[in-house]
C-alpha cells in the first residue's frame, strides 16, 4: 500500500500544478476574438507598436513579425527583436505557424523546435482596413498592438489602445515602441 502513496501524491501534485498553470479564472479572463480576419494578415510584416511586458521580449523595442505562406498551408514566421531600441542588436527567431480555425483565421499556433515548444495566439480585433490588429494570448495575460507600418497615426493608436482597454488590457501596463505615434 505504501507503494501506491507516492503515485497518489504525484497525481495530486500534478493536478494542482495544472490548475495553477491553466486556472479557470485566467482562461475566463481571455477575451474571445471579435470578428474574423482575412488570411492576408498572415502574410508580410507586422510592426510591434505596443505590448504588455513579458519575459521573452525583455529589453526589446522595435520588434517585427514576418509571416510567409508555406506550401503545406502553414506559415513561416520570423520574429526580429531589437535590443535596447529599434536600431539595436537584432535577435531573430524562426518558427512555423498554422491557423487553428480556418473559417475565421483568428487563432493560430506558433511552434519552435519541431513542435516541442509552442504558443497559441489570438487576433482579438483589428482595424477595418487591417492597418492595425490586437494580438493576445488565450490566457488573457498578454496583448500586442501590431501595425502594418513602423509608425501608427495617433488616432489609430488611440483606437487600438482603447479597444485593448475595452477587452480588459489596461493601457497603463503597455510598453510602447519608440517609433509610434507618427
Amino acid at each position: 500500500m505504501s507503494s501506491k502513496l507516492p503515485l497518489v501524491v504525484i497525481a495530486t501534485l500534478g493536478a494542482v500544478a495544472m490548475g495553477l498553470i491553466a486556472s479557470p479564472a485566467a482562461l475566463a479572463a481571455a477575451p474571445a476574438p471579435v470578428r474574423p480576419v482575412s488570411a492576408e494578415v498572415f502574410s508580410g510584416r507586422w510592426y510591434e507598436v505596443a505590448r504588455t511586458p513579458n519575459l521573452r521580449q525583455r529589453d526589446c523595442l522595435g520588434s517585427t513579425t514576418d509571416f510567409e505562406p508555406r506550401p503545406d498551408g502553414g506559415m513561416a514566421v520570423t520574429e526580429t527583436c531589437r535590443r535596447a531600441g529599434p536600431v539595436g542588436l537584432a535577435r531573430v527567431v524562426r518558427a512555423r505557424a498554422r491557423v487553428l480555425q480556418l473559417g475565421d483565421n483568428t487563432r493560430f499556433r506558433v511552434s519552435l523546435l519541431g513542435g516541442l515548444i509552442h504558443q497559441d495566439y489570438w487576433i482579438l480585433d483589428h482595424a477595418d482596413d487591417n492597418a492595425w490588429m490586437l494580438m493576445g494570448t488565450p490566457g488573457g495575460h498578454y496583448v500586442w498592438v501590431l501595425s502594418r507600418r513602423p509608425a501608427l497615426p495617433s488616432a489609430s493608436l488611440a483606437a487600438a489602445v482603447g479597444r485593448a482597454n475595452a477587452l480588459g488590457y489596461p493601457s497603463s501596463s503597455l510598453i510602447y515602441a519608440s517609433v509610434t505615434g507618427g
